[in-house]
């Protein structure tokens, strides 16, 4: 491109007298004519890309890593040198491109009118481990009943309040998949060691992996073949999750307010959700009920603005021996603690459901009167006063 000899020549001519500015003046004026993107796009290709990875050639592997399909390498920016645009356009579109029949997909359940409700939304958000969506504790389902282990009498009263509901997923972050011959192979292969090393550690783990297959066939006979885990994009952990369906769901919904509920875990997942989105979440959130949250400010590093709002806009009903709502003294200085009215941590859901939809009610009353909701006794026998 013929533009930097122009600079050139101009810083030269620059140096001379008033003929030289005359044409220096003329120089810039030309140079001002000059539509700099259109000289970009004269040797670009079409800005033409795939709709799927696997167009672009690229699959995430067990780790949840974008790779090249064919070389394994990691994604490359500067696909075409000198050609900024077009590869920037490249990287947009890839950006872009939607979930494959055979990329690892996840779920999330959602009432008819979760989307378009102007007035309130409910989040529910369950805890770690093996619950899956709709779920609190596979404990309470399995030995007690579904009121206490699932979210359904939340779902129930909420469509009954008029809230829109959405129910988060975020345990659903991988799916195990059968190992190839090749995968199996190159996962042996892929390590540095000296060709004879490795050669004698493969005969050991061969004969090792034969003497475990030939007893797992007779303690687990379906489970034969080998596996790895694929990750779902951006949902590889219960973090990622709420914050993806923040950005895609939540965020997009018509209601003026949001209200959460997340018991343990998801409650260190909500204030992930502050930390990435802490001016959306306050603009939209109205209220959020904390049951037994394992959430460490400190430890997730929550600045000042987000501690002080969980103090105005939070509670945590924990596992206690005290009464219903008694307020119970934190070491943390982020949203109050009262109890949940049970001693058992997978019980906290279900025990302080009534006092959740109170505090609901108190908080979007506080929201239109400037009143603070204040679910919690002033004294172990002074009973939680009804709305």
């Amino acid at each position: 491109m013929a533009v930097p000899q122009v600079w050139v020549r101009m810083a030269q001519l620059q140096q001379g007298g008033p003929d030289e500015k005359e044409k220096t003046t003329a120089l810039k004026d030309l140079l001002s004519r000059i539509d700099l993107d259109e000289l970009m796009k004269k040797d670009e290709p079409p800005l033409e890309f795939p709709d799927t990875l696997e167009g672009f050639e690229y699959i995430f592997n067990e780790k949840g890593q974008l790779r090249h399909a064919k070389t394994g390498e990691p994604f490359v920016f500067n696909y075409r040198e000198d050609l900024h645009r077009w590869n920037q356009k490249r990287y947009e579109a890839l950006g872009e491109v939607d979930a494959t029949e055979s990329e690892p997909k996840s779920f999330i359940f959602m009432s008819e009118d979760a989307l378009t409700n102007p007035d309130k939304l409910l989040v529910l958000i369950h805890g770690n481990g093996v619950v899956r969506a709709g779920q609190w504790a596979r404990r309470l389902i399995i030995n007690e009943d579904l009121d206490s282990g699932t979210q359904i009498p939340y779902i129930k009263r909420a469509i009954e309040e008029g809230y829109g509901v959405i129910v988060l997923n975020p345990n659903e972050n991988y799916i195990e998949v059968e190992k190839t011959k090749a995968q199996v192979h190159l996962s042996s292969d892929s390590s540095d060691e000296p060709a004879e090393k490795r050669e004698r550690k493969d005969k050991i783990q061969k004969e090792t992996k034969k003497r475990r297959d030939f007893y797992e066939k007779y303690r687990n006979p379906q489970k034969e073949k080998e596996t790895m885990q694929m990750y779902i994009r951006d949902n590889g952990s219960p973090e990622e999750h709420a914050i993806y369906v923040w950005d895609h769901f939540i965020s997009q919904s018509a209601a003026e307010n949001v209200f959460f509920v997340a018991h343990s875990y998801g409650g260190l997942a909500f204030v992930e959700l502050m930390i990435q989105r802490e001016a959306e979440v306050k603009n939209k959130v109205t209220a959020v009920a904390l049951t037994d949250s394992v959430h460490n400010v400190w430890h997730q590093e929550a600045g000042k603005t987000i501690r002080e709002w969980m103090r105005e806009n939070c509670f945590n009903w924990v596992s206690s021996s005290e009464p219903l709502d008694t307020a119970v003294e934190s070491m943390l200085p982020d949203c109050p603690r009262v109890s949940a009215g049970t001693e058992r941590h997978e019980l906290t859901s279900w025990k302080s459901f009534p006092s959740v939809f109170r505090f609901f009610s108190e908080a979007l009353e506080a929201k239109n009167s400037s009143v603070k909701p204040t679910p919690m006794r002033r004294s172990n026998r002074i009973k939680y006063e009804e709305l």
